[in-house]
């Protein structure tokens, strides 16, 4: 049946979206949430369907479009389109399998990861594959076989010869060792491609601390001479078809708060396999508020890192790092950019952890390569930072993907002093990033804290543990407010 196209004017971020009038919905006996297809020219799509009760809002004869719809199929103000009808998508009766427990396999965990892909499920349905996963778990090979559809319903970045890459599972906040890392792996030579992430509950990711030096929006044609013309990138990986559904399923997990074993390892795996990487340096925290709370949980998150990255032919080494308190001085993305930037202009008063840190990635990523023998990795990692080589590689890397403008931290300021003398116990990661998210980061990007006093320094009475910084008033009083209750800090 044909309708004329009403463009709605609303966008929902993925899903596809059709509204019909509900006179036209009776004539056709379709419901709210089933699945129609939309044809235009030689182009279809399957859209979910809502029912208008309003000739206002859609009026019979015409059809509501959402702006995925119009997009997708490129269709013109006014257009008629032909109206199908189609059923549920195979791939619901296999999330209803996982749900019950069975164990799926590759053809049905790729038709899965296809319709989230292309935006054929509800995200009622995506919450259940999600829920399904969190409650009966992967097995080894169905994370492999999820991989490996992430990846192939996505595209893929090629590179010859040896390509490193580096991911750390999250949980602490600064840590910002990948931008120091990339620079001097690339400064040895070494192809090093990273696309990564903004922050979803952390202060800032490593795209939104890049972005305040770089363009991280890029395509992959200019992507792929920038690696070609510099070895290195730092990117962020959503804004290219890169494994594109594993940033829909974090979408669901975030409002959640889960995050199912096997689809962190799928989606850590995916990433990597998309840029073809040879050898993976993954770092896992281990402390109270990260995803590896002890040791036996990082010991075994360690173990099915390499397990999987063998049956996916990459060669893959895990380390297991102090995950107990921030890594740097600064918590969000300008603090954190200063942090980078201090270490690789060999700063005295650079954060030594940082760099340390740094330093220690950089020596494994350079003997995996099979270049450099056991133990000289971190030598000469320490020397090309020293030498400034670092330094210039990023700046050529900035000059590549582009030059931003600069950013000027929050004009709101607060002093967060101690209220005993002591010695510093405990710093709560989760309590440090809630406060710098409540001070605007990292949308602001200037909004965060510098951080005076870590683990074991003593503090006097009265003494600054940390200064928050906000882009406006409303934003710190409400941190301020949140600190009465809690400053994050334990002293004894």
């Amino acid at each position: 049946m044909k309708f004329r196209v009403k463009d709605m004017d609303i966008a929902t971020g993925d899903i596809l979206v059709a509204i019909l009038n509900e006179k036209d919905a009776k004539k056709l006996d379709l419901h709210s949430g089933d699945r129609v297809l939309v044809n235009y020219g030689k182009k279809s799509t399957v859209a979910i369907l809502d029912i208008s009760e309003s000739k206002r809002a859609v009026p019979e004869g015409k059809i509501g479009l959402f702006e995925e719809v119009l997009d997708k199929l490129h269709i013109k103000k006014g257009a008629v389109i032909d109206l199908g009808f189609t059923g549920k998508p195979e791939s619901v009766k296999y999330i209803r399998d996982k749900l019950f427990g069975k164990t799926l396999a590759y053809t049905e965990l790729y038709r899965i990861i296809d319709d989230i892909t292309n935006d054929r499920l509800t995200a009622v349905e995506k919450t259940y594959f999600v829920a399904a996963g969190f409650i009966n778990g992967w097995s080894t090979e169905e994370v492999v076989d999820m991989t490996k559809a992430m990846v192939e319903t996505g595209g893929q970045l090629k590179f010859p010869g040896v390509t490193l890459d580096k991911h750390c599972i999250g949980g602490v906040p600064g840590n910002r060792t990948t931008m120091i890392v990339i620079p001097i792996i690339a400064s040895a030579g070494f192809t090093i491609p990273k696309t990564s992430s903004r922050a979803i509950t952390s202060p800032a990711g490593t795209a939104d601390t890049m972005e305040c030096l770089a363009r991280v929006e890029l395509p992959e044609k200019r992507i792929k001479e920038i690696v070609r013309k510099t070895k290195a990138c730092i990117v962020h990986g959503g804004s290219m078809n890169l494994a594109p559904a594993d940033d829909k399923i974090i979408e669901v997990e975030h409002p959640l708060s889960i995050d199912a074993e096997g689809q962190l390892l799928a989606s850590v795996m995916a990433k990597k396999y998309t840029v073809s990487a040879n050898h993976v340096l993954i770092d896992i925290p281990l402390g109270k508020t990260t995803k590896a709370k002890n040791k036996k949980d990082a010991n075994h998150l360690r173990k099915m890192f390499e397990l999987i990255g063998a049956k996916l032919g990459m060669n893959v080494i895990v380390i297991i790092t102090d995950g107990s308190q921030p890594i740097g001085n600064g918590v969000g993305p300008l603090l954190e950019s200063e942090d980078v930037m201090a270490v690789l202009r060999n700063d005295p008063l650079a954060p030594e952890d940082l760099k340390e840190k740094a330093i220690k990635m950089a020596g494994i990523l350079l003997e995996m390569t099979g270049r450099y023998r056991r133990r000289e990795g971190a030598k000469v990692a320490r020397e090309i930072l020293k030498s400034g080589q670092a330094l210039k590689k990023m700046q050529e890397i900035i000059k590549a993907q582009g030059r931003q403008k600069k950013f000027t931290l929050g004009e709101y300021r607060k002093p967060v002093k101690s209220g005993k003398k002591g010695r510093v116990k405990e710093i709560d990661n989760e309590i440090i990033a809630k406060i710098a998210r409540m001070a605007g980061a990292p949308h602001d990007k200037g909004s965060g804290l510098f951080i005076n006093k870590k683990i074991g320094d003593s503090v006097k009475n009265g003494e600054l543990l940390y200064t928050l910084y906000a882009e406006n008033k409303f934003k710190l009083d409400l941190a301020v407010e949140f600190l009465k209750k809690n400053k994050g800090y334990i002293i004894g």
